[in-house]
């Protein structure tokens, strides 16, 4: 049997950082709805491109507030776009305060979001982390939403394309020349494929405009019937050097069946590089979606995903203006990526 090192399974202070990274977007991924201080899809007409909200401790006769607050802001030039403070009434800024409904973790109902501005004024100004899109939606809002949606669909399509793989290296390895041959030369048509490519012919086959949950579901499909042959190429090759080591051996001179030596005997052997291909396939996911919305044939609007939020990117002029906000979703690839190779790295280290 395999004897784990314990000392091994100590995390660095590269892949701490890296597991900390990952775990902030799965939790913002599971209480999106509490973070988000707005609807996603809620528009402030008057609003359109405001700028970030300028959070304060200070008012402007120069008097500290130990609660921070936000003034109201009015469009002063429509031409331009320029916005302006009004600084008559300050407006503080509350944590778990109240606001639309919705279904925290799908079935319990609450109104309750991390922060918002605490005021009996329905007209009260809000909290914009990020400024709003030319439509008047809060972006930060809309990009909690988008790492949902998006962090949803690369786990369980890589949770979904590591099974099929495993599944297909474990009978490819352990079985005879025969079905060897063939099953690794269906894995090698397929990495041959471009997977982008791909990608967008499967998701072509159907309609644009779907649900967000049926959109959700076909890319995870997607991902999983194109992503599989790594993964199934690395444990065939896995199952390969380990079928014949003496415990193995041991095994089925004790008259083991194979699928008891496959559960108890190769699997746990194999289990860690495993574990760091499925963590490595992750950002290809993620990225895959990205593009996928990025050019209109993932998730559609008005539903939020990091994809379709970067497309407004590509007005330059808007780019310029607001680079940090139109490029927050960019960002927050850019940090899950990161995470992702922190862990991987060091693992692979320690192999």
């Amino acid at each position: 049997m395999l004897q784990i090192d314990p000392k091994k399974l100590r995390l660095g202070a590269g892949a701490k950082i890296g597991l900390g990274i990952i775990l902030v977007f799965v939790f913002t991924a599971v209480f999106a709805d509490t973070i988000a201080p707005y609807d996603y899809a809620d528009q402030t007409r008057s609003e359109p491109s405001a700028p970030r909200s300028a959070i304060r401790m200070f008012d402007q006769n120069g008097s500290f507030h130990f609660r921070p607050f936000i003034y109201r802001t009015e469009v002063a030039d429509p031409i331009s776009g320029r916005y302006r403070e009004i600084t008559d009434q300050a407006y503080p800024i509350g944590f778990f305060v109240n606001g639309h409904r919705y279904r925290l973790l799908c079935f319990i109902e609450t109104d309750l979001h991390l922060f918002g501005t605490v005021s009996a004024d329905i007209d009260a100004p809000r909290v914009r982390l990020l400024g709003t899109d030319v439509l008047g939606r809060d972006i930060f809002s809309r990009m909690v939403q988008a790492i949902r949606f998006s962090l949803s669909v690369c786990i369980l399509g890589g949770i979904a394309a590591c099974f099929l793989g495993i599944l297909i290296g474990v009978i490819s390895g352990y079985s005879g020349k025969i079905i060897d041959t063939g099953l690794m030369g269906l894995t090698d048509g397929m990495l041959s494929l471009p997977t982008l490519i791909v990608i967008l012919a499967a998701r072509a086959a159907f309609p644009l405009e779907l649900p967000p949950l049926s959109a959700a579901l076909l890319l995870v499909s997607i991902f999983a019937l194109v992503g599989w042959a790594e993964m199934a190429r690395l444990t065939r090759g896995l199952v390969i050097a380990t079928r014949d080591k003496e415990f193995v051996i041991a095994a089925k001179a004790t008259g083991v069946s194979g699928p008891r030596i496959l559960q108890r005997h190769i699997l746990p052997n194999i289990s860690r590089p495993l574990i760091i291909q499925a963590v490595i396939l992750l950002p290809a996911f993620l990225i895959a979606e990205t593009a996928l919305s990025f050019l209109g044939v993932g998730l559609q609007e008005p539903e939020p995903s990091l994809g379709n939020m970067l497309s407004s990117a590509t007005d330059i002029t808007l780019l310029r203006s607001r680079p940090i906000e139109l490029l927050a979703p960019a960002f927050a690839i850019f940090f899950f990526i990161l995470g992702v190779r922190l862990i991987a790295n060091e693992n692979e280290r320690s192999l």
